[in-house]
């Protein structure tokens, strides 16, 4: 273990500001209600109330924040994080190493201003399985995260190096100087893509949000100068809000994104208020999605979205699940190969080519028979399925393209599903199930026989993958040796599965 230690002092300061913005947004809120009494209020002695009763609220927060920053701690072992918190009621929670399934680093804008950040570790688990180290300094994050992706891989630490302090005029004593320990290195790394602004906001404003947002802003009008009343317009304000919303969050989160290989993972970096660096490990990415609207059809725009383990809980689907905000044909491919640099086909350009924009049995797909027309009559021709040595590739959507990807030993559970008019035509609905995320693998209305026997057969598949599938800790499957000296970046992707 490497001792308890505390997050930095500046921490109780970016968090007590909550608190006083809460209370003043409630006032505002409750203000709003009934202007008149409002202004009263800010007549005279009441003025000095409410000032008054801001600055200890204020003051109750940032003192509540001062304690539990005094008996918050965590330490690092070589298999588990610990964490300490708890005022009342102390709660000590553990993040187990081999279960790791992602490492961010966040900067929120205030803790940029001052050199900080918060590292959060997703874990294989439930809703809440994350921990949050917030706040420290961004250089002892990030050696914080190589150090803990390094033990998730199964590495050892390096060892200790003695501490001397030279006195003039005598020579230091190696053997009685106190030791500590030597810190891993932070793994190089190669970017593999990078994403123009220009086609980040091009692209937001190609997506669907937009047209609806024009079309609510003319309805406004219109209905404003029918009735006669502007005040009828105001209906769809908080519709609006929303909309506007929407789109500078999407905005937000994708500017200055970039990714890049290295030997711990996959590394995603992006956000313009809110910077995040996020290392997803090798073997971590459940299944992967690209996604393409009507809109984006011209320039053949893709968005790539995975699974993993920890992610897809609440806001974090939106933000942390996302490969590629906008990828061109070949970045989505690009996206698709860290993920899986091998699909177990002679040519697999071709097959994502099929996937991704073609109809029936191109390449080998199963695709849904003609009879299902009559339940889908406008994107039966898109659904179909493909199984490869490697992975299990589903497609659908003629207007909405969609195609899906997932590792055989990341094949979660198994379904069929039929419905009433399906029963009558004898089709059945193939479903794959996987963990919380934005990707969801499905392929409707297949002829019942053969969705039966696709479930049979990628049951075995699933089993047999994942009784050769990579360890948790993937560096122990190459045998890598432990680092001791920087490592300079390579012109060469890890290999396949090995992370290394």
């Amino acid at each position: 273990m490497t001792g308890w230690r505390r997050m930095h002092p500046v921490t109780p300061a970016l968090k007590g500001w909550k608190v006083l913005v809460a209370v003043l947004a409630i006032g505002w809120f409750q203000a709003g209600e009934n202007i008149e009494q409002a202004i009263d209020l800010l007549q005279g002695r009441g003025f000095l109330l409410i000032i008054g009763g801001f600055l200890l609220v204020g003051l109750i927060g940032f003192g509540y924040s001062a304690v539990a920053w005094r008996v918050t701690r965590f330490a690092v072992t070589d298999e588990a994080v610990h964490l300490r918190t708890g005022i009342l009621f102390r709660q000590q929670r553990q993040a187990r190493l081999d279960r790791l399934q992602a490492v961010d680093v966040v900067q929120p804008l205030l803790a940029r201003l001052v050199g900080l950040a918060e590292l959060k570790l997703e874990v294989a688990g439930g809703s809440g399985s994350a921990v949050s180290l917030a706040f420290l300094r961004e250089a002892e994050a990030e050696a914080l995260r190589a150090e803990l992706l390094a033990l998730s891989a199964g590495l050892q630490r390096p060892g200790v190096v003695a501490v001397q302090t030279p006195v003039d005029g005598t020579v230091p004593d190696v053997a009685g100087a106190p030791a500590v320990p030597v810190p891993f290195e932070v793994a190089p790394e190669r970017e593999v893509y990078e994403l123009p602004m220009g086609r980040l906001v091009s692209a937001t404003l190609r997506s669907g949000t937009v047209p609806v947002l024009l079309l609510m802003i003319a309805g406004a009008i219109t209905l404003a100068v029918v009735s006669r009343d502007i005040s009828a317009a105001f209906v769809l304000v908080a519709p609006l809000f929303a909309g506007v919303t929407f789109v500078w969050s999407r905005i937000n989160q994708g500017a200055n994104f970039r990714a890049a290989i290295s030997p711990d993972g996959i590394r995603l970096r992006h956000g313009l208020t809110e910077a995040r660096a996020q290392t997803v490990p090798p073997g971590r990415v459940q299944a992967i999605r690209l996604r393409q609207g009507p809109l984006w059809r011209g320039p053949d725009w893709w968005r790539v979205e995975i699974n993993v383990a920890g992610y897809g809980q609440g806001d974090q689907q939106q933000r942390d699940t996302v490969l590629h905000p906008v990828a061109t044909r070949g970045e989505a491919m690009t996206a698709l190969w860290l993920v899986l640099p091998d699909l177990g086909v002679q040519d697999p350009t071709a097959l994502v080519v099929a996937a991704l924009t073609g109809t029936d049995e191109q390449d080998g797909f199963t695709v849904a028979p003609r009879r299902s027309r009559w339940v889908d009559p406008v994107g039966w021709r898109r659904h179909g399925v493909r199984v490869t040595e490697r992975a299990l590739v589903t497609r659908s959507g003629r207007i909405w393209r969609s195609v899906d990807v997932v590792p055989h030993e990341r094949t979660q559970s198994l379904g069929l599903e039929q419905g009433p008019i399906q029963r009558r035509l004898g089709l059945a609905s193939f479903v794959l199930h996987s963990t919380p995320g934005p990707v969801a693998p499905r392929v409707n209305h297949l002829d019942a026989g053969v969705a039966a026997a696709l479930l049979d057969e990628q049951a075995e598949r699933a089993r047999t993958a994942r009784a050769t599938a990579t360890p948790e800790q993937w560096m122990r499957a190459v045998g890598a040796p432990t680092p001791t000296t920087n490592a300079e970046p390579t012109n060469a992707p890890p290999a396949a599965g090995a992370g290394a």
